[in-house]
């Protein structure tokens, strides 16, 4: 058995350095527009509940197409897929560009481009989540996955840039520079060479009188008997599940809450947010550099997920200092999260599998997002957001000590593994 001290293989080979530079680009250029359009639907509409129908839109398609992609994916080329969907998503970024620029708007058309954007996401992250892994050396996983983690962090820093340059230029050229972005992050893709060995795997195992349809339809239906299979990874997309649904209502509230409590709230929220963002900076370096233990794995995600429950409920009640310094330790528990239950999962699932079971978990986290959209731009018309927002992070504290403390048994035979 391998030593966690131990790394065999380096980790920054030619395919996995293409990747994350690759990933750095087409990041920093969502994380502008992306905060920029949020801003412009708030200015216009004025309305949380509006807000909630962007947000949900974009989310919708990510609820039923990770399913099937995650099918297909299993069987066809994720490098593909994933440089023909930004090559696809640079295109609508100029087309939407061109027509802001014409200082034309229309909520309705705004939201289907929305719709496009998310089933356009919603397939791509399935194929990123079970193609990255492959890029990974033996022993690396960790490393790797708080790699991932630092850089969509450090991304973020676009956000005050966005502010910036919104109020400045307007939302068309920062969609115009997202779809270079996009473009750029393609072409680099396309320089990939890894071997996609599972598709030749799958070619030779399935049976030639299926027809095409109803082998994704068997696919699917294994997909989620696999999951269904593995009590451990089960506990974990059920809690992450219940995670998403607190998150989606974090999502909406927010930032409405912050430009109704605070001059400039926009501002406020990002200086708030700006720490769990460095949090999440130092984190990742943390665990870039030092390797947590195996057997101390479980035991350390379960502490983060209520910690991070916890402060996340009770933060828009304290002062501005004490929301930097609870949203600064968010950050730093939230990239242990995500490198421990990512890096744990994926190296635990066979290559073969990995585009159904991120399929079937981004579904089942996605659901739970979109119903805490929903339900938060509803019931703001009766409670108060910061009420609300503790009520559900005190339930998602609870959902981790019920799914992933009741199942230890099972999640820690998956966390406390070595790689």
């Amino acid at each position: 058995m391998k030593s966690d001290k131990i790394i065999t293989s380096p980790l920054w080979t030619r395919d996995f350095t293409i990747i994350t530079i690759g990933s750095v680009v087409s990041m920093f250029g969502n994380a502008m527009s992306g905060f920029a359009m949020s801003l412009m639907v708030l200015d216009i509409s004025q309305s949380t509940f509006l807000y909630a129908i962007y947000v949900a839109m974009y989310t919708v398609p990510q609820l039923f197409l990770p399913i099937f992609s995650g099918a297909v994916l299993d069987r066809f080329s994720r490098k593909k897929m994933i440089y023909t969907l930004d090559f696809v998503s640079a295109v609508l970024y100029f087309v939407m560009a061109a027509v802001l620029a014409t200082e034309w708007f229309s909520f309705p058309l705004f939201a289907v481009y929305c719709l496009l954007l998310g089933s356009i996401q919603s397939t791509y992250m399935v194929a990123y989540e079970s193609f990255y892994p492959l890029l990974i050396t033996e022993g690396n996983f960790q490393r790797a996955y708080s790699i991932a983690g630092v850089l969509e962090t450090v991304s973020a820093v676009m956000v005050p840039v966005s502010a910036f340059l919104y109020r400045k230029i307007g939302l068309s050229p920062l969609l115009a520079v997202n779809g270079f972005c996009f473009l750029t992050a393609a072409i680099m893709e396309t320089r990939i060479r890894t071997e996609e060995e599972y598709v030749q795997k799958q070619k030779e195992t399935a049976s030639s009188d299926v027809r095409y349809a109803r082998q994704v339809l068997q696919d699917i239906r294994d997909g989620f008997l696999y999951l269904a299979s593995e009590k451990g990874l089960l506990a974990i997309a059920v809690y992450f599940a219940f995670s998403s649904l607190c998150g989606g209502v974090s999502n909406v509230l927010v930032l409405p809450w912050f430009k109704s409590a605070f001059p400039d709230g926009e501002y406020m929220y990002m200086l708030v947010w700006g720490m769990a963002l460095v949090g999440r900076a130092v984190g990742g370096m943390i665990h870039y550099r030092i390797k947590i233990p195996a057997k101390y794995r479980y035991a350390t995600a379960l502490a983060v997920y209520i910690i991070i429950s916890v402060n996340e409920g009770i933060y828009l009640f304290t002062p501005v200092p004490v929301m930097m310094v609870l949203c600064f330790t968010i950050g730093i528990g939230g990239i242990t999260s995500y490198t421990i239950r990512v890096s744990a999962t994926q190296s635990y699932v066979p290559d073969e599998r990995k585009g159904r079971f991120n399929g079937a978990f981004n579904m089942l986290s996605t659901s739970g997002a979109l119903l805490g959209e929903l339900a938060a731009g509803t019931l703001t018309l009766f409670v108060s957001e910061r009420v609300l927002l503790l009520f559900v992070m005190l339930l998602c504290a609870l959902a981790a000590a019920v799914f992933i403390g009741g199942g230890k048994k099972h999640v820690a035979l998956i966390y406390n593994r070595t790689e």
